[in-house]
């Protein structure tokens, strides 16, 4: 693909994204800003019993960057379970975005997986402190 395709791309999820909104019910819900340029999302997930993220949403404001990552984090991580998603790395975000990225980009683009693991870290020690009934 080109470079100007991976934009076509990027701005596509920017302006028609995937799963922009909230669950009414999620199992993962968490917020987390970039406070170097004011980025803000919020990621929501339910997990099924077999520890599958079988829906995934965001909400959030910020530059194109940002809700476009967001956009294609959350439909590349659907039907994955919660280790694979733990094992995504910061190169797994950038080659989903396709195109070269300054610094302060990276953060951006970066923003929605760090809220997204952020998220399942809450969930995996909120289910070890729950005691077996």
């Amino acid at each position: 693909m080109s470079v100007a395709m991976y934009q076509d791309n990027i701005l596509d999820h920017y302006e028609h994204p995937y799963h922009r909104g909230a669950l009414e019910t999620p199992t993962l819900d968490y917020r987390d800003l970039n406070p170097l340029c004011g980025d803000e999302v919020r990621v929501q997930a339910r997990v099924d019993e077999s520890g599958c993220l079988v829906e995934a949403f965001f909400e959030g404001e910020g530059c194109v960057i940002s809700l476009a990552s967001a956009s294609m984090l959350m439909e590349a991580v659907e039907g994955k379970t919660l280790a694979e998603i733990k094992a995504m790395e910061r190169q797994d975000m950038l080659d989903l975005l396709g195109i070269p990225l300054t610094i302060m980009r990276v953060k951006c683009a970066l923003l929605a997986l760090r809220t997204l693991e952020k998220s399942i870290h809450l969930y995996e020690r909120a289910a070890a402190e729950t005691p077996i009934v």
